[in-house]
């Protein structure tokens, strides 16, 4: 993607003395997310959905980055026994430690993602359509990632600051 106002910059996150410094602007937008298929492993996943992310977050906090938009999870819980909403819960709950003057959470259901060769998603998304087509678990209906990403953007323009934690129904609302 090209635009006169985009720098790309290919990181290594476990090198972060080689990019930290680049970590300025007025909010970070945190996307990042793996699949454990994809990971291979839980501690491999932890490595990239909380580690990353945290260190990310923490070091733009440092560096005067005022606004963090995250993407979590429907049903994050720290307190959660199933250990994908459990890291997700945590890395809520941990940068709401960094003090943030704008800390916004979303916490999509299931998203729709082009081009997307995640099956077990792909497959979760398909069974919640049917279902919601039956009346069921409405409040679950699947996001695409392009109404989530515009959610996001107006978050950061038309909310005060605080601290923000948007469900499922509510993400489209604000």
């Amino acid at each position: 993607m090209k635009h006169e106002k985009l720098c790309v910059h290919v990181i290594n996150f476990d090198k972060p003395e080689e990019w930290e410094a680049l970590i300025t602007g007025d909010a970070l937008f945190s996307c990042l997310g793996t699949t454990l298929k994809a990971a291979g492993s839980k501690e491999a996943q932890w490595k990239v959905d909380y580690e990353y992310q945290y260190q990310f977050a923490d070091i733009a906090r440092k560096n005067g980055v005022n606004q963090y938009v995250l993407v979590s999870s429907a049903g994050a819980s720290a307190k959660s026994p199933f250990f994908y909403m459990k890291m997700k819960g945590q890395l809520d709950g941990a940068v709401k430690t960094l003090d943030f003057q704008k800390l916004i959470i979303f916490n999509p259901p299931g998203l729709i993602r082009k081009n997307s060769d995640r099956k077990g998603e792909i497959f979760a998304v398909k069974m919640m359509k049917v279902l919601n087509k039956f009346g069921l678990f409405r409040s679950q209906k699947p996001l695409s990632t392009k109404l989530l990403a515009e959610a996001m953007i107006k978050s950061v323009k038309t909310l005060e600051n605080g601290v923000y934690s948007f469900n499922p129904p509510q993400i489209l609302d604000v």
